[in-house]
C-alpha cells in the first residue's frame, strides 16, 4: 500500500506496509514522531491523539491508509517555526498540567481543536473536548486549569 498525507506541514508518502498498519505506527516508526505516544493501542487513553483535518483522532485505531490526502499534525507539529512552544504547550507546562507527561498529547491535541473550532469555549466545552483523555497523575484538576488558561491566552493571541 502507498499513502500521501501531511504529517506537521510537509509531504509525506508511506509505502510498503500491511493494511491494518496503524497511523501511530506509521508516524513512530516511520516518521519520527515520537511525541505521538504508544499507550492503550485500543482507543481508550489518547497517549496518541493527533490531529486529522483539524479534528481529533486517536491514531492507535486509525488505519494508515485512512490518511490518503488528509493533513495530519502531531504534538511536534505544534511548535512555532523558532521552535518555541504552542501557546496551548505554554499553558500546560506554566499550569504544570502535567506530571509524567506521557499522557500530555491528548488533552494538548484536544484542547488546541477546541479553540480552532470555539475560540471562546465554555466550561462544559472544555470538560466534553478533553473527554477520553486518561491520565494516571495529575487527577486531571492541573490539566483542567491549563485548558481553562490556554482559553484564556486565545482570547489574547
Amino acid at each position: 500500500m502507498t499513502t500521501d498525507f501531511t504529517v506537521d506541514g510537509k509531504s509525506a508518502t508511506v509505502t510498503e506496509y500491511r493494511s491494518d498498519t496503524t497511523l501511530l505506527d506509521i508516524l513512530r516508526i516511520r516518521l519520527g514522531k515520537t511525541g505521538t505516544h504508544v499507550g492503550c493501542r485500543n482507543g481508550d487513553c489518547g497517549a496518541c491523539t493527533v490531529l486529522i483535518d483539524g479534528d481529533p483522532y486517536k491514531s492507535c485505531v486509525v488505519p494508515a491508509w485512512r490518511v490518503e490526502g488528509c493533513e495530519v499534525e502531531t504534538i511536534q507539529g505544534l511548535l512555532d517555526e523558532d521552535g518555541s512552544l504552542h501557546h496551548v504547550q505554554r499553558s500546560f507546562r506554566d499550569e504544570v498540567g502535567f506530571q509524567c507527561g506521557f499522557c500530555l498529547a491528548g488533552p494538548i491535541m484536544c484542547t488546541v481543536a477546541l479553540l480552532r473550532a470555539d475560540p471562546n469555549p465554555s466550561e462544559q466545552a472544555i470538560v466534553d473536548s478533553l473527554a477520553g483523555n486518561l491520565c494516571r497523575c495529575t487527577g486531571y484538576q492541573q490539566i483542567m486549569r491549563a485548558a481553562r488558561s490556554a482559553a484564556a491566552a486565545n482570547q489574547t493571541d
